[in-house]
């Protein structure tokens, strides 16, 4: 079962954010290996955090060594080899899968640039963040295309066009 926890601050506008990351969360879940987290018997707990790109650039210097605003930061809990055995044999029925953080400047912007709603954006790195904590990576071309596929399939679910076709316009 998938819980999804949510905050949101500043310069984000007020929407229904949670309902989006809920939606988000679970499209890309249900598309990879990791797809019985969603019926499992333990609480799936990811937490989503909107904020200003000051402080998302303070977590990318503090955890990335990376002093600048990014769009989106993934903190894992649970190595990904080892999330259904913990969800299998979790003490108190929750899993905390991990934390994903967004910034709006950053979000907004490429938003813009792309010529799309913010929260199409939004949703897109929000599926990108948790195939993250699910172990996702995009360090070399071919992880980069199997990771994108999901994004693409995933989106697709959510009514949302490819956004890598948009980015190559």
């Amino acid at each position: 079962m998938l819980e999804t926890a949510l905050t949101h601050e500043a310069p984000w506008p007020d929407a229904d954010w949670d309902a989006l990351a809920t939606r988000a969360a679970r499209a890309a879940i249900e598309r990879t290996p990791h797809g019985e987290l969603l019926t499992a018997a333990a609480a799936i707990e990811l937490s989503f955090r909107l904020t200003s790109d000051a402080e998302v650039r303070t977590l990318n210097a503090q955890f990335r060594h990376k002093d600048k605003p990014t769009n989106v930061l993934s903190f894992p809990m649970i190595q990904p080899d080892l999330i259904e055995t913990v969800a299998q044999n979790s003490d108190d029925g929750e899993v905390l899968l991990g934390d994903i953080v967004l910034a709006h400047g950053v979000c907004a912007a490429e938003a813009e640039e792309r010529g799309i709603a913010v929260a199409d954006h939004a949703a897109h790195l929000m599926v990108h963040g948790t195939l993250h904590l699910l172990g996702y990576d995009h360090m070399t071309d071919d992880e980069a295309e199997h990771m994108e596929a999901i994004e693409i399939d995933a989106l697709a679910a959510l009514g949302i066009a490819d956004p890598y076709l948009l980015r190559e316009d």
